[in-house]
Protein backbone atom coordinates (compact mmCIF):
# COMPACT_ATOMS: atom_id res chain seq x y z
CA UNK A 1 0.00 0.00 0.00
CA UNK A 2 1.23 3.67 -0.91
CA UNK A 3 1.07 5.79 1.61
CA UNK A 4 -1.60 8.83 1.26
CA UNK A 5 0.14 11.99 1.64
CA UNK A 6 -1.09 15.84 0.75
CA UNK A 7 0.41 16.76 -2.74
CA UNK A 8 2.81 19.65 -1.42
CA UNK A 9 4.61 16.89 -0.27
CA UNK A 10 7.66 16.60 -3.06
CA UNK A 11 9.93 13.60 -3.48
CA UNK A 12 8.26 11.49 -1.11
CA UNK A 13 9.72 12.91 1.99
CA UNK A 14 6.74 13.34 4.57
CA UNK A 15 8.67 14.98 7.36
CA UNK A 16 6.96 18.37 5.49
CA UNK A 17 3.57 17.74 6.53
CA UNK A 18 3.30 14.79 8.15
CA UNK A 19 0.70 15.09 10.65
CA UNK A 20 -1.52 15.77 7.34
CA UNK A 21 0.27 13.07 5.84
CA UNK A 22 -0.96 10.31 8.81
CA UNK A 23 -4.16 11.72 9.29
CA UNK A 24 -4.85 11.15 6.03
CA UNK A 25 -3.08 7.74 5.70
CA UNK A 26 -4.88 6.53 8.69
CA UNK A 27 -8.26 7.63 7.47
CA UNK A 28 -7.52 5.80 4.56
CA UNK A 29 -6.36 2.61 5.78
CA UNK A 30 -9.13 2.46 8.02
CA UNK A 31 -11.89 3.64 5.97
CA UNK A 32 -10.56 0.32 3.61
CA UNK A 33 -10.24 -2.12 6.13
CA UNK A 34 -13.42 -1.68 7.66
CA UNK A 35 -15.26 -1.91 4.31
CA UNK A 36 -13.00 -5.18 3.77
CA UNK A 37 -13.91 -6.39 6.74
CA UNK A 38 -17.44 -5.59 6.57
CA UNK A 39 -17.93 -7.42 3.42
CA UNK A 40 -16.47 -10.40 4.95
CA UNK A 41 -19.00 -10.76 7.49
CA UNK A 42 -20.59 -14.34 6.79
CA UNK A 43 -24.29 -14.42 4.96
CA UNK A 44 -25.93 -15.27 8.63
CA UNK A 45 -24.33 -12.27 10.38
CA UNK A 46 -25.40 -10.03 7.24
CA UNK A 47 -27.69 -7.79 9.59
CA UNK A 48 -24.80 -7.11 11.65
CA UNK A 49 -23.53 -5.14 9.03
CA UNK A 50 -25.64 -2.35 9.76
CA UNK A 51 -24.14 -1.92 13.60
CA UNK A 52 -21.20 -2.51 11.64
CA UNK A 53 -21.64 0.61 9.58
CA UNK A 54 -22.30 2.72 13.00
CA UNK A 55 -18.52 1.36 14.20
CA UNK A 56 -17.15 2.62 11.25
CA UNK A 57 -18.90 5.64 10.97
CA UNK A 58 -18.11 6.47 14.57
CA UNK A 59 -14.18 5.79 13.77
CA UNK A 60 -13.92 7.61 11.07
CA UNK A 61 -15.79 10.29 12.13
CA UNK A 62 -13.59 13.32 13.57
CA UNK A 63 -10.46 12.45 16.33
CA UNK A 64 -7.28 14.04 15.85
CA UNK A 65 -5.43 11.01 15.09
CA UNK A 66 -3.18 11.80 17.88
CA UNK A 67 -2.24 8.04 18.89
CA UNK A 68 -0.98 7.38 15.33
CA UNK A 69 1.01 10.69 15.22
CA UNK A 70 2.91 10.47 18.46
CA UNK A 71 3.80 6.63 17.26
CA UNK A 72 4.71 7.76 14.16
CA UNK A 73 7.20 10.60 15.38
CA UNK A 74 8.66 8.47 18.11
CA UNK A 75 9.28 6.18 14.93
CA UNK A 76 10.96 9.04 13.40
CA UNK A 77 12.83 10.34 16.16
CA UNK A 78 14.40 6.84 17.17
CA UNK A 79 16.15 7.13 13.35
CA UNK A 80 13.05 5.42 11.52
CA UNK A 81 12.70 6.21 7.67
CA UNK A 82 10.53 8.70 6.40
CA UNK A 83 9.57 6.90 3.79
CA UNK A 84 9.85 3.84 1.37
CA UNK A 85 7.86 0.64 2.48
CA UNK A 86 9.45 -0.05 6.00
CA UNK A 87 7.50 3.69 6.69
CA UNK A 88 4.59 2.62 4.79
CA UNK A 89 4.43 -0.75 6.83
CA UNK A 90 4.71 1.29 10.19
CA UNK A 91 2.03 4.10 8.89
CA UNK A 92 -0.47 0.75 8.39
CA UNK A 93 0.45 -0.79 11.54
CA UNK A 94 -0.11 2.39 13.57
CA UNK A 95 -3.20 3.05 11.76
CA UNK A 96 -4.97 0.02 14.19
CA UNK A 97 -4.18 2.60 17.36
CA UNK A 98 -7.12 4.41 16.60
CA UNK A 99 -9.72 1.28 16.62
CA UNK A 100 -8.31 0.82 20.03
CA UNK A 101 -9.45 4.33 20.62
CA UNK A 102 -12.94 3.98 19.39
CA UNK A 103 -13.19 0.91 21.65
CA UNK A 104 -12.05 3.00 24.55
CA UNK A 105 -14.89 5.80 23.69
CA UNK A 106 -17.67 3.35 23.14
CA UNK A 107 -17.73 1.70 25.97
CA UNK A 108 -16.12 4.85 28.07
CA UNK A 109 -19.38 6.59 26.98
CA UNK A 110 -21.51 3.95 27.86
CA UNK A 111 -20.18 3.71 31.70
CA UNK A 112 -20.08 7.33 32.04
CA UNK A 113 -24.07 7.11 30.17
CA UNK A 114 -22.53 10.33 27.86
CA UNK A 115 -25.32 11.03 25.52
CA UNK A 116 -23.14 12.81 23.14
CA UNK A 117 -19.59 12.15 21.57
CA UNK A 118 -18.02 14.88 19.12
CA UNK A 119 -21.65 16.53 19.10
CA UNK A 120 -23.50 13.59 18.11
CA UNK A 121 -25.56 10.99 19.84
CA UNK A 122 -23.55 8.16 21.48
CA UNK A 123 -23.38 4.54 20.40
CA UNK A 124 -25.27 2.93 22.80
CA UNK A 125 -27.65 6.02 22.71
CA UNK A 126 -28.04 5.74 18.93
CA UNK A 127 -28.85 1.74 19.18
CA UNK A 128 -31.33 3.06 22.32
CA UNK A 129 -33.00 5.77 20.04
CA UNK A 130 -33.35 2.52 16.82
CA UNK A 131 -35.18 0.28 19.45
CA UNK A 132 -37.63 2.70 20.74
CA UNK A 133 -38.30 3.81 17.15
CA UNK A 134 -38.74 0.54 15.84
CA UNK A 135 -40.97 -0.60 18.79
CA UNK A 136 -38.94 -3.44 19.47
CA UNK A 137 -39.51 -5.81 22.53
CA UNK A 138 -37.69 -5.68 25.70
CA UNK A 139 -36.28 -2.36 27.13
CA UNK A 140 -34.57 0.06 24.54
CA UNK A 141 -31.65 1.15 27.31
CA UNK A 142 -30.67 -2.78 27.48
CA UNK A 143 -30.16 -3.15 24.24
CA UNK A 144 -28.21 0.20 23.30
CA UNK A 145 -25.67 -0.99 26.18
CA UNK A 146 -25.57 -4.17 24.34
CA UNK A 147 -24.84 -3.02 21.49
CA UNK A 148 -22.01 -0.62 22.44
CA UNK A 149 -20.19 -3.75 24.67
CA UNK A 150 -20.31 -5.83 21.51
CA UNK A 151 -19.46 -2.88 18.87
CA UNK A 152 -16.64 -1.87 21.09
CA UNK A 153 -15.18 -5.26 21.92
CA UNK A 154 -15.56 -5.68 17.88
CA UNK A 155 -12.77 -2.53 17.82
CA UNK A 156 -10.38 -4.22 19.58
CA UNK A 157 -10.37 -7.68 18.22
CA UNK A 158 -10.20 -5.64 14.99
CA UNK A 159 -7.53 -3.28 16.03
CA UNK A 160 -5.36 -6.05 17.14
CA UNK A 161 -6.43 -7.84 12.99
CA UNK A 162 -4.94 -4.78 11.74
CA UNK A 163 -2.19 -4.61 13.84
CA UNK A 164 -1.17 -8.24 12.99
CA UNK A 165 -2.13 -7.92 9.33
CA UNK A 166 0.10 -5.22 8.31
CA UNK A 167 3.12 -5.89 6.30
CA UNK A 168 6.30 -5.32 9.07
CA UNK A 169 9.00 -7.72 9.35
CA UNK A 170 9.05 -10.24 11.79
CA UNK A 171 11.94 -8.83 13.83
CA UNK A 172 9.69 -5.37 14.31
CA UNK A 173 6.61 -7.06 14.95
CA UNK A 174 8.43 -9.21 17.62
CA UNK A 175 9.66 -5.83 19.18
CA UNK A 176 6.61 -4.15 19.12
CA UNK A 177 4.23 -6.97 20.32
CA UNK A 178 5.26 -5.74 24.25
CA UNK A 179 4.56 -2.20 24.32
CA UNK A 180 0.79 -3.10 21.93
CA UNK A 181 -0.38 -5.55 24.28
CA UNK A 182 1.00 -3.56 27.53
CA UNK A 183 -1.19 -0.72 26.49
CA UNK A 184 -4.02 -2.91 25.61
CA UNK A 185 -3.62 -4.29 29.37
CA UNK A 186 -3.26 -0.58 31.00
CA UNK A 187 -6.27 1.03 29.06
CA UNK A 188 -9.07 -1.46 31.02
CA UNK A 189 -6.67 -1.06 34.05
CA UNK A 190 -7.59 2.97 33.83
CA UNK A 191 -11.14 2.37 33.02
CA UNK A 192 -11.79 0.13 36.10
CA UNK A 193 -10.00 2.82 38.45
CA UNK A 194 -11.76 5.43 37.10
CA UNK A 195 -15.29 3.46 37.92
CA UNK A 196 -13.97 2.04 41.06
CA UNK A 197 -12.85 5.66 41.86
CA UNK A 198 -16.51 6.53 41.38
CA UNK A 199 -18.08 3.96 43.42
CA UNK A 200 -15.79 4.12 46.43
CA UNK A 201 -15.86 8.21 46.14
CA UNK A 202 -12.14 8.12 46.29
CA UNK A 203 -11.44 12.00 46.41
CA UNK A 204 -7.34 11.05 46.88
CA UNK A 205 -4.98 12.96 44.68
CA UNK A 206 -3.25 10.08 44.32
CA UNK A 207 -6.03 8.18 42.89
CA UNK A 208 -6.37 10.83 40.57
CA UNK A 209 -3.28 10.77 39.33
CA UNK A 210 -3.43 6.81 38.91
CA UNK A 211 -6.44 6.86 36.91
CA UNK A 212 -4.73 9.71 35.03
CA UNK A 213 -1.68 7.35 33.96
CA UNK A 214 -3.21 4.20 33.49
CA UNK A 215 -6.40 5.52 31.16
CA UNK A 216 -4.93 8.11 29.37
CA UNK A 217 -1.50 8.59 29.24
CA UNK A 218 -0.22 5.02 28.48
CA UNK A 219 -2.60 4.55 25.89
CA UNK A 220 -2.53 7.97 24.69
CA UNK A 221 0.98 9.07 24.52
CA UNK A 222 3.49 6.89 26.21
CA UNK A 223 3.00 3.45 24.56
CA UNK A 224 2.20 4.72 21.04
CA UNK A 225 6.06 6.23 21.52
CA UNK A 226 7.11 3.25 22.70
CA UNK A 227 5.37 1.52 20.15
CA UNK A 228 7.13 4.05 17.38
CA UNK A 229 10.74 3.61 18.84
CA UNK A 230 10.26 -0.08 18.91
CA UNK A 231 9.56 -0.55 15.79
CA UNK A 232 12.83 1.59 14.92
CA UNK A 233 14.69 -0.71 16.77
CA UNK A 234 15.50 1.40 19.36
CA UNK A 235 17.66 0.26 22.69
CA UNK A 236 16.34 0.52 25.99
CA UNK A 237 18.08 4.16 26.76
CA UNK A 238 15.63 5.21 24.18
CA UNK A 239 12.43 3.50 25.18
CA UNK A 240 12.85 4.53 28.85
CA UNK A 241 13.78 8.46 27.66
CA UNK A 242 10.43 7.83 25.45
CA UNK A 243 8.61 6.73 27.73
CA UNK A 244 9.11 8.72 30.46
CA UNK A 245 8.44 11.85 27.99
CA UNK A 246 5.42 10.58 27.16
CA UNK A 247 4.16 9.67 30.83
CA UNK A 248 4.30 13.09 31.72
CA UNK A 249 2.85 14.58 28.00
CA UNK A 250 -0.19 11.85 28.88
CA UNK A 251 -0.64 13.00 32.36
CA UNK A 252 -0.67 16.87 31.26
CA UNK A 253 -2.90 15.83 28.51
CA UNK A 254 -5.41 14.24 31.09
CA UNK A 255 -4.99 17.43 33.17
CA UNK A 256 -5.98 19.43 30.04
CA UNK A 257 -9.13 17.41 29.30
CA UNK A 258 -10.36 17.16 33.06
CA UNK A 259 -10.51 21.34 32.74
CA UNK A 260 -12.47 21.16 29.19
CA UNK A 261 -14.43 18.55 30.67
CA UNK A 262 -15.37 21.48 33.21
CA UNK A 263 -14.98 24.11 31.42
CA UNK A 264 -14.43 23.53 28.62
CA UNK A 265 -17.55 25.10 25.53
CA UNK A 266 -19.29 22.74 24.57
CA UNK A 267 -19.69 24.31 20.82
CA UNK A 268 -15.54 23.33 20.87
CA UNK A 269 -15.45 20.03 22.46
CA UNK A 270 -18.77 17.97 21.25
CA UNK A 271 -19.92 17.47 24.95
CA UNK A 272 -22.00 19.15 27.24
CA UNK A 273 -20.78 21.56 29.27
CA UNK A 274 -20.00 20.10 32.99
CA UNK A 275 -20.48 16.46 31.68
CA UNK A 276 -17.27 15.26 34.52
CA UNK A 277 -19.36 16.52 37.10
CA UNK A 278 -22.63 15.00 36.28
CA UNK A 279 -20.85 11.41 35.48
CA UNK A 280 -19.43 11.58 38.86
CA UNK A 281 -15.63 12.00 37.80
CA UNK A 282 -12.62 12.06 40.90
CA UNK A 283 -10.80 14.31 38.68
CA UNK A 284 -7.15 16.01 40.39
CA UNK A 285 -9.12 18.90 39.32
CA UNK A 286 -12.15 17.75 42.01
CA UNK A 287 -9.73 16.40 44.53
CA UNK A 288 -8.01 19.62 44.80
CA UNK A 289 -11.31 21.47 44.81
CA UNK A 290 -12.23 19.32 47.84
CA UNK A 291 -9.09 20.05 49.54
CA UNK A 292 -8.86 23.35 49.09
CA UNK A 293 -12.39 24.43 50.16
CA UNK A 294 -11.82 22.32 53.17
CA UNK A 295 -8.29 23.61 54.29
CA UNK A 296 -10.23 26.98 53.99
CA UNK A 297 -12.97 26.38 55.72
CA UNK A 298 -15.50 26.71 53.26
CA UNK A 299 -16.86 23.30 54.06
CA UNK A 300 -20.44 24.34 52.79
CA UNK A 301 -18.90 24.77 49.16
CA UNK A 302 -17.27 21.19 50.07
CA UNK A 303 -20.46 19.65 50.01
CA UNK A 304 -21.91 21.37 47.46
CA UNK A 305 -19.11 19.48 45.12
CA UNK A 306 -19.75 16.49 46.56
CA UNK A 307 -23.08 16.57 46.06
CA UNK A 308 -22.77 17.24 42.82
CA UNK A 309 -20.77 14.11 41.05
CA UNK A 310 -22.83 12.00 40.11
CA UNK A 311 -26.24 14.16 39.71
CA UNK A 312 -27.31 13.13 36.61
CA UNK A 313 -29.79 16.39 37.08
CA UNK A 314 -27.00 18.86 37.46
CA UNK A 315 -28.66 22.22 37.05
CA UNK A 316 -27.01 24.92 34.98
CA UNK A 317 -26.72 27.46 37.85
CA UNK A 318 -25.18 24.48 40.58
CA UNK A 319 -22.77 23.78 37.62
CA UNK A 320 -21.67 27.71 37.55
CA UNK A 321 -21.60 27.83 41.06
CA UNK A 322 -19.42 24.36 41.36
CA UNK A 323 -16.71 26.09 38.89
CA UNK A 324 -16.52 29.34 40.54
CA UNK A 325 -15.91 27.62 43.76
CA UNK A 326 -12.86 25.83 41.77
CA UNK A 327 -11.24 28.69 40.85
CA UNK A 328 -11.93 30.83 43.99
CA UNK A 329 -10.22 28.44 46.18
CA UNK A 330 -7.24 27.63 43.25
CA UNK A 331 -7.73 24.83 42.47
CA UNK A 332 -8.49 25.43 38.54
CA UNK A 333 -4.75 27.41 39.11
CA UNK A 334 -3.10 24.53 40.76
CA UNK A 335 -3.83 22.24 37.95
CA UNK A 336 -2.31 24.35 35.47
CA UNK A 337 0.71 24.63 37.29
CA UNK A 338 1.07 20.76 37.53
CA UNK A 339 0.37 20.76 33.80
CA UNK A 340 3.67 23.47 33.38
CA UNK A 341 5.13 21.66 35.53
CA UNK A 342 5.27 18.05 33.66
CA UNK A 343 5.41 19.70 30.71
CA UNK A 344 8.99 20.99 31.65
CA UNK A 345 9.96 17.60 32.83
CA UNK A 346 8.92 16.03 29.97
CA UNK A 347 11.19 18.46 27.59
CA UNK A 348 14.17 17.57 30.31
CA UNK A 349 13.78 14.25 29.25
CA UNK A 350 13.41 14.99 25.54
CA UNK A 351 16.70 17.12 25.66
CA UNK A 352 18.63 14.55 27.37
CA UNK A 353 17.63 11.39 25.21
CA UNK A 354 20.07 11.33 22.33
CA UNK A 355 16.57 11.31 19.74
CA UNK A 356 17.35 11.91 16.41
CA UNK A 357 15.93 15.61 14.44
CA UNK A 358 13.54 16.54 13.04
CA UNK A 359 11.48 14.04 15.25
CA UNK A 360 12.85 15.25 18.60
CA UNK A 361 11.38 18.96 17.46
CA UNK A 362 8.40 17.87 16.09
CA UNK A 363 8.02 16.00 19.38
CA UNK A 364 8.41 19.02 21.30
CA UNK A 365 5.57 20.90 19.10
CA UNK A 366 3.03 18.27 19.48
CA UNK A 367 3.75 18.07 23.42
CA UNK A 368 2.69 21.84 23.38
CA UNK A 369 0.04 21.50 21.11
CA UNK A 370 -1.36 18.44 23.91
CA UNK A 371 -1.51 20.34 26.89
CA UNK A 372 -2.20 23.71 25.35
CA UNK A 373 -5.09 22.63 23.19
CA UNK A 374 -8.90 23.83 23.70
CA UNK A 375 -10.79 20.25 22.64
Amino acid sequence: MVAVIPERVVDGNLDEDIDAAVHLHVEAVLARYLATRRADLPGLARTFATAVDTLSDFALRGGKRIRPTFAWWGWRAAGGAADGPSADAVLTAISALELIQTCALVHDDLMDASELRRGRPTVHVRFTEEHRAGSWLGVPERFGMAAAILLGDLALAWADDMFESAPLTEPMRAAARGPWQAMRAEMFAGQYLDVLAQAEGDESEERALGVARLKTAAYTVERPLHLGVALAGADQDTVDAIRTFGTDIGVAFQLRDDLLGVYGDTEVTGKPAGDDLREGKRTLLVSLGLRRAAQAGRHADADLLRAALGDPELAPDTIERVCALMVEVGAVDEVERRIDALTSAAMAALDTSGLAEPGRTRLADLAIAATRRDR
